[in-house]
Formats: C-alpha cells, structure tokens, sequence
C-alpha cells in the first residue's frame, strides 16, 4: 500500500503513517506490589491517574511507551525504604489515564514530558525522577524546558526520533515524500519542530544547570538503541553511564543489581 501511496498520493500516505507511528502498543503489566492512594492530576483538558506511596522527598516513576504505572512497582519498596515519597503515574493514553489529544490509543513524547510537569506540579518539588524508554526521553525533554529536578535515572533512553523514522519508513514501505510529510504533520501537531527533540545536541548547547543522571542501557536492547543511551550520556555533563548485557529493554526493570544502583544513585543509601 505504502509503496504505491509515496508515488501517487503521498499526502494521504503521510496521513496513515502518523496514525500508525503514534500508535500505542498494547500492554498491561501485573503488579508487583501493593497499591498506594490513587489520586488525577488535570493535564491538557484531561485527567491523569497518578499513585503515591508514604512520605518524605518525592521520587516519580515515569514508564515507557506502551507501559503504565504498575511497570515500575518493584521500585516501590526500595524507596519507601530510604524514607521517599513515591509517585507513580499513566501517561494519557495509557493505563488509566485518559487519552491524549490525539485521540484514544495513539501518544505523543511532549504529552509524556508535559503530564510529568503536571503531576510534579501537584505532588511536589521532585527529588528525582526515574524514568524508563521513551518516558525517559520526555523526562530529558521536560528537564531541557526548565523542568526543576534533583536528580533522574533514565533507563533504555531514546534520544533523538529522527533515526527511528528511516527505520520505520523502511519497515513500512515508504520513501521519503511520506516520511517528510509524516514529520511535518507531527510538527503541526504538537507545535514544535522535530529538531526540539535531539536531545543530545540540545543537552550539548544548554545553558542550563543540569541534575545528576544515571543512564543505564543494555546492549542487547531490541527496542531502543543502544548507542542512543551511550550518545545521551556523552552529551550530559557529569552524568554516569552503565551498559548491561542480556537484560533486553525490559528485564533491565527488574533487574536487583540495577535497581540497587538506581536507588543508590538517586537516594545515597545501598539497599
């Protein structure tokens, strides 16, 4: 379909593919320990489901893309442990959330980095943001507009869509008249050009003071690049770097050596 659209109406090719690429994965992880107080935080016209456990200096849990609040539960305890307060919460279109502005089951980053500002702006000054995939990308996003934060721990980062779309075009089908107008489309959509989201060049040229960052990435990650977590962490100053092998984009979640070095890093305290 795609290869006939780019030659005779790529304008409608653009159309499909931006509905395709901000579509949002199915997924619906178990919990891995107990509920905390429920609460909605208003975000964009619309609500967002956050959580939050016990009391102390806030750390918010920021999932990826296709995943919800309950992925990161294993972080809980640890946490609560060290004498933190916990939130956790869906970004729209996933979970419990409600959708984005794009409509039911399609997502956007800026709406990532956005619902983490709201939450953040209801729940408190953040202590630390741990942030996983492309949640980790908005979190960079967030903290690159101003977004106040003590320290993060970004885990599978992307940093930069632009690569991501010759792959996606490539998988697809379609050259670039399709994909230019996809981006362009996207551009419109959330009102700001595709160059806002190279993270890494706009980490190089900042003014800003930028929080301690953790960033682990496994080399045998299927889903985000490898080279993207090594590339992000180059560019952020005075940040620490762990590669892992074998871990893959999710199992790194639950790995204890790296949930002990995240709470390490974030809280000063080995669990």
């Amino acid at each position: 379909m795609f290869n006939v659209l780019e030659r005779v109406a790529p304008g409608a090719g653009s159309v499909i593919a931006e509905r395709f690429w901000c579509a949002i994965p199915a997924g619906r992880p178990m919990r891995a320990g107990q509920p905390g107080d429920v609460f909605k935080v208003g975000f964009g016209g619309r609500e967002v489901v956050a959580e939050a456990w016990g009391e102390g200096p806030v750390v918010y849990l920021m999932h990826g893309w296709g995943g919800r609040r309950a992925q990161l539960d294993v972080l809980v305890e640890p946490l609560l442990w060290t004498g933190h307060r916990v939130i956790a919460f869906d970004a729209p279109g996933h979970g419990d959330s409600d959708p984005g502005a794009f409509g039911a089951g399609r997502g956007l980053l800026t709406e990532f980095a956005g619902a983490l500002e709201a939450v953040i702006a209801v729940g408190g000054p953040a202590h630390a943001v741990i942030a996983h995939s492309l949640g980790a990308a908005g979190t960079t996003l967030a903290v690159l507009d101003g977004l106040r934060v003590g320290r993060v721990a970004l885990i599978a980062p992307m940093a930069d869509p632009i690569p991501y779309t010759y792959e996606f075009a490539r998988a697809l089908g379609f050259g670039e008249k399709i994909r230019t107008g996809f981006i362009r489309r996207l551009e419109r959509r959330v009102g700001r050009l595709m160059t806002d989201f190279e993270l890494p060049r706009r980490l190089k040229s900042t003014a800003l003071s930028l929080p301690p960052a953790l960033i682990v990435h496994d080399r045998l990650d299927k889903e985000v690049h490898f080279s993207d977590g090594e590339t992000l962490a180059a560019a952020w100053p005075g940040s620490e770097f762990v590669a892992t092998e074998g871990l893959g984009h999710r199992r790194i979640l639950r790995d204890p050596a790296i949930l002990e070095r995240l709470v390490t890093h974030l809280t000063g305290v080995r669990v």
